[in-house]
């Protein structure tokens, strides 16, 4: 097969059922937040799911090889990086499967229609203004800052397109994590369960994995953390697991 790649692109392989990416050479490219919410998120038989702020597309295509989901949504503002995630799903023979849509997120429940998903994932920009530099790039700005979202917005979004009872499925830093469950509550997405991620078993945590019902009741599981790395460059066993080694 031909693949249709552009100047400044590559294919990485995603060692999980043959499947590809095309990703940027010295662009914003996915990472292990993108990994670990594929496999803290839940899409079970059957189920339509709705991926916010796709990037790549790499949830929706990860969720593809690891769950038995019926169909797959992805909405991406960047319309280049949404014409790339699109190529994604075609050297993947996926078209049937995943629809990456070119739109806003705060226009998510407009797009799709209320209470059209059992369940809804994002890998949201996870600094506001007050919170580091934003970088000159454009695109990798926009993934890693609120720059055209905020965090108010994801969650609104989330929960109006959200079935009764469907789940919403979130990456994001500790360090915001009031913020995110009061947040979440304020919409009526309760905290269902929650797992810290360590880079090292000696370092504190520098990611949360979080999952909300709509319309659930109060009461939350704090998990057992995630230890991503047993030195520099290697992985524990519990992250292979994840991946699917």
């Amino acid at each position: 097969m031909i693949i249709d790649l552009k100047s400044n692109e590559r294919v990485d392989d995603l060692q999980r059922n043959g499947f590809k990416i095309i990703q940027k050479i010295d662009g914003f490219c996915f990472g292990m937040d993108a990994v670990l919410l594929s496999g803290f998120a839940a899409v079970k038989e059957g189920e339509k799911a709705l991926d916010l702020g796709t990037g790549t597309g790499i949830i929706p295509i990860l969720l593809k090889a690891k769950t038995k989901g019926s169909h797959f949504s992805a909405l991406e503002i960047q319309e280049e990086m949404a014409e790339m995630a699109r190529r994604s799903v075609a050297i993947n023979h996926l078209e049937n499967d995943i629809t990456i849509v070119t739109g806003d997120i705060k226009e998510a429940s407009r797009i799709f229609g209320a209470a059209s998903f059992d369940v809804v994932t994002s890998n949201p920009p996870y600094m506001n203004d007050s919170h580091g530099l934003k970088n000159p790039d454009l695109p990798k700005a926009i993934a890693r800052h609120e720059v055209l979202c905020t965090l108010d917005d994801v969650i609104r979004e989330a929960a109006r397109v959200l079935r009764p009872g469907g789940r919403f499925y979130m990456v994001h830093r500790p360090h915001r994590l009031i913020e995110i469950i009061n947040t979440l509550t304020s919409y009526k997405l309760e905290p269902k369960r929650m797992k810290l991620v360590h880079p090292y078993i000696d370092r504190e945590a520098n990611m949360v994995l979080i999952e909300a019902v709509r319309g659930g009741r109060s009461m939350i599981k704090v998990e057992a953390p995630i230890i991503v790395y047993k030195e520099p460059g290697v992985y524990t066993e519990e992250i292979y697991s994840i991946y699917g080694y």
